[in-house]
């Protein structure tokens, strides 16, 4: 297989390691279900994460952000590539390991009222998991599980109260209690504030970090929000339709956009200042289907700056300086 790793990172701090992922949705269709096609929801991409740190993973809705998170949590089954957890291969683990790593890797989810349980009081429900999982001795239970809810700015008395009964930014404090619980290494952090208001995700985002530190966590953090990720994120990695066209810091990613797809993504970041104009970049047409993407670079249909190449040869990954990859036919030099 092709290695198109799109981070060269050497460094035996290297947590999570994703190697030409793959997953494929079938479309079947008639009275029995043949397969008529397949929807390339995650397309061949590779990136590698430091312990400790955060990688920001954006992208227009669809392009495949949420997909590649559960793949990588085995949440969904990958068509194909490799997922490195600790240098160990996710979906080699028999049922015994992957239930231990379950404690190691976890998720928080975009909405946090439908991802709780509404018949369930609060204290059972960041507490199931560590009972299930003997995280600590039953004696040791209660306490452990009062610092874990003031850790992340909830009272021991929400204990007994239920889901409907906290706002929407206590409810996601209650969604990173649950996380956190199990004390995971690396966290896979699903748009977690798209769906609060701006002061409550300044909260929660200022939370995340200090829980970072604190626990020396690692977050894969997915969002549509250019200015949460880039307050957030260490590296930064941009997707379009299933594909990852660039990766880097991210200092070089917002000050050095490469491609053309993320130039117009970082355009479109509102400023809050009125004597600044903006040149915005507008992109023609939608999103085509994952189902049939165009042939070459999946971009070229949208670009303004599209070549003749770029309509029939898929662009190959380039370092176009110390850790900024891009795959783009711009930064080819046979072709210019």
């Amino acid at each position: 297989m092709e290695d198109n790793t799109i981070v060269d990172q050497t460094s035996d701090d290297i947590i999570l390691e994703v190697k030409n992922l793959k997953k494929y949705f079938p479309i079947k269709s008639g009275a029995l279900s043949k397969q008529k096609g397949e929807v390339k929801a995650v397309d061949d991409i590779s990136f590698k994460i430091k312990r400790g740190t955060t990688m920001g993973l954006v992208g227009e809705s669809g392009c495949g952000k949420s997909t590649t998170g559960r793949t990588i949590l085995r949440l969904l089954d990958k068509t194909d590539g490799q997922v490195l957890f600790k240098g160990k291969e996710v979906f080699d683990l028999n049922k015994k390991e992957l239930i231990d790593l379950r404690t190691k890797m976890q998720i928080i989810f975009q909405d946090p009222y439908s991802s709780l349980s509404p018949r369930l009081p609060v204290g059972e429900i960041i507490g199931e998991a560590v009972k299930e999982h003997n995280i600590v001795p039953k004696e040791e239970y209660e306490d452990y599980l009062d610092d874990i809810m003031e850790s992340c700015g909830l009272q021991p008395y929400h204990k007994e109260r239920y889901p409907h009964e906290f706002s929407g930014g206590q409810r996601q404090r209650i969604c990173i209690a649950r996380a956190l619980a199990v004390n995971p290494d690396f966290i896979v952090c699903d748009e977690p504030v798209s769906a609060l208001d701006v002061s409550i995700q300044a909260q929660i985002i200022n939370l995340l970090k200090e829980l970072q530190e604190k626990r020396n966590l690692t977050y894969l953090f997915i969002s549509h929000d250019l200015s949460v990720v880039e307050h957030i994120s260490d590296t930064v990695g941009v997707m379009y339709l299933g594909s990852l066209v660039e990766f880097g810091n991210k200092k070089d990613i917002f000050k050095n956009p490469a491609h053309p797809y993320t130039q117009a993504l970082l355009s479109a970041v509102p400023v809050p200042d009125p004597d600044v104009k903006m040149n915005r970049v507008i992109l023609e047409g939608s999103i085509p289907s994952p189902a049939n993407p165009p042939k070459g670079c999946k971009f070229h249909t949208r670009c303004n700056r599209c070549m003749e190449i770029c309509k029939t040869v898929v662009p190959e990954v380039r370092e176009i300086e110390e850790g900024h990859f891009v795959r783009c036919h711009l930064y080819n030099e046979d072709v210019k």
